[in-house]
Parts: C-alpha cells; structure tokens; sequence
C-alpha cells in the first residue's frame, strides 16, 4: 500500500492560498502542523511565501521532480494543474475542486477528460470534489478538514467530504484515533473498491469503517469485500436506502426489491457489517477496534440499578443473543455482595456499589466458561464514583472476552466516560447501543467461522433452456408464458404439474380428458402478466363441459378487458395437491446482478412483505439461511399442530433457480408463485411460473 497517493515523498498544492479560510491555506496547514516530513510545495504566481515556505508561481519554476500534487484551483484550470503536475513527475493526484460530474453534463464532460489523463499517465486521481486523504502513518494531513486526527486502528473510506469532517470531530471528542481517513468524493478513477483492497492489506488498519451513498460497480465490490471481511471488519453506513428512481418491475420478486435490499444483501454475502446510522456505524467501530471477538451470544449484564439491566436483558434477548443463567458467577459472588444484590443475570451489585464490588463482578464473568461477552452498567447515584469504578474495571480487564460499556448519564458520569476510553474500552450512552455493538461482534464472529462455500451443479437440461430463450428473443418476445416457462423449470428439475397449451375448447377438453379431472385452466398470453386481474384463471373444473363453459367465459372476459391482447390460447393443467403455498424467484439487480427471492405466499408477501433476499450463486446453507431470517420461518417448522414442511425442498429449488439465472444472464426476472411445498418427503410442486427477458440494450 506504499503508494505515491498513500505515502508520497513530495507534495506539492496548486492552488495554495496566503489567505486564512481558504481550502488552499488550509491545506498547506495541515501538512505542516500534521508534521509532514518531505518537501511541501506550494503553487501560487500571486504570492511568494504561505505560511513561511517558499511559493512558486509553476512547478516548472521549481524545478524538481514531486510525488504528489494536491490541486485546488477553480474548475476551469484543474485540467492544466493536473498536466502540470504529471510532467513534474507526480505519480498521484488528489482533486479537491468542486463543479464536475456533480453539476451537469458540462462538469461530467470535464471530469471525463480529467479522468483519462490521469490514466492514460499511469497516475492515481482521488477526486474530484473531496475533503482530501489523511494518513496517520505518515504524518499527512493533505485535506482542508479542521482536524488531524491522533494515530490509531480504525481507517474510514467517505463519499462524502461533510461527514468526513463529522467523524474527525467525532473521534476528536472520544479521543480516538484514525490510520486512514479517505474522502473519494466524485470517485472519477479510484473508489470504494480501490482502496477497500488496499485498506484489507494495510497494517495500520484493523476496522475498515465506509459512508457510501453508492457503488460503482457491485461484482468487484462483493470480491474486494469478501477479500476484507476474512481479515477484519469492514463496517458500511449506506445512504440513500429509498426506491425513488428505482425502475418498476413486472415481476412479483421484482416489485419487492428495491436498490437498498440489493445493498443489503450484497453486504450480507460479502461479509459487510451494515449501521443503519452514523452513531451505529462508530458504536461498531470502536467495539471492534478496542475489544476481542466473542465465542459466542452468551451475555452477562451487570449493573447498579435494576431499570437499565432489564433495558439490557430486553435488548439481548430482541437480539437473538442469550441471557442464561450463570450458576458458576453466581457460586462466585453469593458469599461477597449484600443479600439484596441479585447474582442472577443481570447481575445486580447495588446503588451503593463501590468500585470493587464491579471488580468482583466483572472478574466472576470473565471466569465463567458460560459468559461470551460483558455488558456493563452504571448509573450515577450519590454514593457513585463513576471515575474510579472505570479504572477498576479497566484494571481487571484481561482481554479475554469483550466488556462494553453504559455509563448511562451526562456531567456526572464524564470522568468515567473518559478514563474507559483511555483504558480502551468502548462506552455507550446506553445498554442498547452497547448490546447492538456487541451482536454486531457475534455475528462478524460467526462469518469468520462459516463452512467453506460450495456451490451445488445440478444436471440439467441448459440446451432445452437455450433454444426455448433464443426463440423467445428472436421473435421479440420478452415475457415467457407459463407453458415455456414450465418447460424450462422441468429442464432445471423442477416438479411440474402434468399440463399443455390448448387453441381451442375441443383442445382444451382433450388435454384435460388425458390428463385427468379436476383441472385448472390459464389463459397464454404475452401481453398478460396478472391473468387472475383478468379473469384468466379457471380452478377445479371436473368434467368436459365445465372445461368448454369455462374457455368461452374466459376468452369473453379476456377480450373484453385486454381487447389489444395476443392470446396464444389457454394452459391446462392438473390441479395440484394441499400444500404449503410459498413464491421463489428472482430479480437481475443492476449492480449486483442475480437476486433470489423468498417468501411465504398470501398475505405474507402481498401484505406483510416478509420476504428475504440472496445474491446468486448460492450454497445449500445460503438458502437455509433464506428462509431462517423471515418472521414466519416458523410456520415452515410446523407450529400448534401443523405439520412440519419439507424445508430442503425449497432449499432445493432456491439453488436451481440459483443456477439457471447464473448460467442465463438473458433472464431479468421469474417468479415461481405459488410454489407449493409439502410434508417432510412428499415434494415440492411448481404451480404456476412467470419469467421475463431483458431486452436487447436495455439496463438491466
């Protein structure tokens, strides 16, 4: 990571001001007073000095060779800043300008052109439109933020330049350090990805901490990601987590994604820890970058006050972590504290607690084989010395298991907050942003410690597939019918119900002769993707002339609601047996390509929208994983005399439909709905399936 961007031996800052207040003077400034050991030259033909250092009019005026050029100049001139600098010999470049991309076509014209010369050059472009780079480890300071921070673990990558000066002032407040702080702004050449690979593979950083508002490309992020997360945290804030803009899809799966569940699984897949907020995403960082992992989600609570342990045990237990009770803590402490202290969990030592009965408390979790991790509680009540109970809890902290923190409070509790953080333990206005940290621990834990990915190739029909798709795209026919798209699922393995298209009522009856009563009629159309709004579905006709009255009303009601549609006739199937009705699918997102869709069927999806998305390719545990984190994974269980459904079954069927979008990127959406699953050994029906195409030259 020793790069000309990361650890230049020369900067150089075209566009340096004499003028206090000025991004030019600021940045000159920080060099100087973060202690920057190489040359600093500033560029200004309107000034002779800044801040005491030389100041030439060019660097041809200067006449040596530099590493890296900072140049903030108006947007008009960056082009022939930049040409300046890479013939001075710069290997890196960062943009501090505004007015490019960000402004309209114009800027994005000059960023265009501003981003291929740097390339071109073989040059590194951060920017434009950034607060700049800081990198501890290398006494540089070269940005125009007010603070440089002290040297630290956690390295922070921004989108933007506002929050970069937020988190600065947050760390300054708490006393914690930064190894990197880089501000990529407008991302014209290096972004999110660039420097989370670098980031993975520098000593300095153990956490990796990212505001992002996008990601410009999903496949190389999820890689870099993955890559990161094997090695240490990689903590993401993602902005901008509504729809708006997002294209309306035809698709059932596709209507119940949007942009922001794309993100959320590409983190989920890549390992990437997600704050829903700036405080979450610093309540996670400082947790990783001051304490041990936890072995486990078996929590102890100990507290001086009753209210905020059960605070804590409530937010454990909505965690899905464990508050057990701790037969060996409680041995410990029962001949030590007062008889009203509870040794149970949440341990409760008292409002008179003194510092030592913490000590005992702490160390008697810390004992305990039953413990994964400590969450401790103050509250400042009179008898409360918030400062000296800190350093007793820092005294006895043997680095073991993690210990957060909740001195809960304002001016009384500041001396404690202040002496945990100089211990390097990690304090919490609350028990429950401590727990969220602390389940955030957990579950970066359990990803470390996941099986090897293995992803099942199921024998299949591809070339059935293919010329059914390429028939399909020739003709210009995007949406594929339920009788093509059923053939396609037989081709992948999918159970189908015995069925065939039919032109007319004498064809309708005769495949329903053959296949047997009762059945179930469908209208075939290309033009009509929600056949029941139509009237275009017929169920449980029994005999011959329920079969033909059923064809007339439905082509009646067909033409008289889509009189424009093409009707290619109707589908005729057997009726399929009881079952639990559940939809599988998937969606192609831009960005992050495949996205697999599950979810129970009726109200489930239509109203509660309890579905759970994966990226594709996935493994046999992935789909487990699917359905385990939907709200009614349980009535797959089998709850209050139900049975029981065959849960590998839909497992199954996920990976197949995993595979068939992997290996055709010409399917932009399907949905198998309803897919009927049954007891434990009985099969899985595909009842009725949709599948669209994406159009030649269209975004996916």
């Amino acid at each position: 990571m020793r790069s000309a961007l990361m650890y230049p031996e020369s900067i150089a800052v075209i566009g340096a001001s004499r003028t206090p207040g000025k991004v030019g003077y600021a940045i000159v400034a920080n060099l100087k007073e973060s202690g920057f050991e190489g040359p600093i030259v500033p560029v200004n033909p309107a000034a002779d000095t800044v801040l005491d250092l030389p100041c030439y009019p060019d660097l041809a005026t200067y006449g040596k060779p530099i590493a890296m050029a900072v140049v903030a100049v108006p947007t008009q001139h960056v082009q022939g800043a930049v040409e300046s600098a890479i013939d001075a010999g710069a290997k890196a470049i960062i943009a501090i300008t505004a007015g490019f991309k960000e402004v309209g076509a114009e800027g994005a014209q000059l960023e265009h052109e501003l981003e291929q010369l740097c390339t071109s050059r073989g040059v590194q472009l951060l920017g434009p439109n950034c607060l700049g780079l800081i990198n501890t480890d290398h006494a540089m300071n070269a940005s125009f933020a007010k603070h440089t921070p002290r040297p630290g673990n956690i390295s922070v990558i921004s989108q933007s330049g506002a929050l970069c000066t937020a988190i600065l002032d947050w760390a300054e407040a708490r006393h914690l350090g930064l190894a990197k702080l880089i501000s990529i702004g407008n991302k014209a050449q290096l972004d999110e990805t660039d420097f989370l690979s670098a980031l993975a593979k520098d000593e300095q950083t153990s956490v990796i901490v990212g505001y992002l508002e996008s990601i410009a490309s999903g496949d190389d992020f999820i890689r870099a990601a993955q890559q990161a997360t094997q090695h240490k945290p990689v903590i993401v804030f993602k902005a901008g987590t509504t729809d708006a803009g997002v294209k309306a899809a035809s698709s059932h799966t596709g209507s119940l994604a949007g942009a922001d569940i794309a993100y959320g699984a590409a983190f989920a897949r890549s390992g990437v820890i997600r704050a829903d907020t700036f405080e979450a995403m610093f309540d996670y960082a400082t947790a990783f970058a001051m304490q041990p992992l936890p072995k486990g989600m078996r929590v102890a609570i100990i507290t001086n006050a009753g209210g905020p342990g059960i605070m804590a045990a409530d937010a454990v237990e909505d965690s899905g972590m464990k508050v057990e009770p701790l037969a060996y803590t409680a041995e410990a402490l029962r001949e030590h504290l007062p008889a009203a202290a509870s040794v149970g969990n949440p341990i409760d030592v008292l409002g008179d607690a003194d510092p030592q009965r913490y000590v005992m408390a702490v160390n008697a979790a810390q004992d305990d084989p039953d413990v994964d991790g400590i969450v401790v509680i103050l509250t400042p009540q009179a008898m409360t010395n918030p400062a000296e109970t800190a350093r007793a809890i820092a005294g006895c902290n043997r680095g073991e298991k993690p210990i957060l923190a909740s001195f809960m409070g304002g001016a009384d509790v500041m001396p404690g907050r202040a002496e945990l953080v100089a211990a390097n333990l990690p304090d919490y206005p609350s028990p429950e942003r401590a727990v969220a940290a602390l389940r955030a621990m957990v579950d970066y834990n359990a990803w470390l410690q996941r099986p090897p990915r293995v992803i099942t190739r199921f024998k299949v029909n591809r070339r059935r597939v293919q010329r059914i798709l390429q028939r399909h795209l020739r003709t210009g026919q995007y949406q594929v019918g339920e009788a093509h798209a059923k053939d396609i699922l037989r081709a992948y393995g999918f159970d189908v119900p015995p069925g065939q298209l039919a032109m007319h009522a004498d064809d309708a009856i005769e495949v329903a002769e053959r296949i047997g009563y009762p059945v179930a009629m469908k209208i075939a159309s290309p033009d009509i993707v929600h056949k029941s709004d139509m009237g275009g579905v017929r169920l449980d006709l029994g005999s011959g002339s329920d079969v033909r009255d059923a064809y007339d009303l439905m082509m009646m009601r067909v033409r008289q609601r889509e009189p424009n549609a093409r009707i290619e006739g109707v589908y005729v199937e057997s009726m399929v047996g009881r079952g639990r009705e559940t939809i599988v699918g998937m969606t192609r997102d831009p960005q992050f390509g495949p996205m697999l869709m599950f979810g129970l069927g009726g109200i489930f999806v239509e109203v509660m929208k309890d579905v759970t998305f994966h990226i594709a390719p996935i493994t046999q545990d992935d789909a487990l994983q699917m359905l385990r984190s939907t709200k009614s994974y349980e009535l797959l269980r089998g709850v209050r005399g139900e049975a029981r459904v065959d849960i590998n079954a839909i497992a199954t069927a996920l990976q197949r439909i995993s595979q068939l979008v992997t290996d055709f990127p010409q399917i932009k959406e399907m949905d198998i709905n309803p897919f009927i699953v049954g007891r434990v050994g009985s099969g899985s029906l595909a009842a009725d399936a949709r599948i669209t195409l994406q159009e030649p030259g269209a975004n996916a």
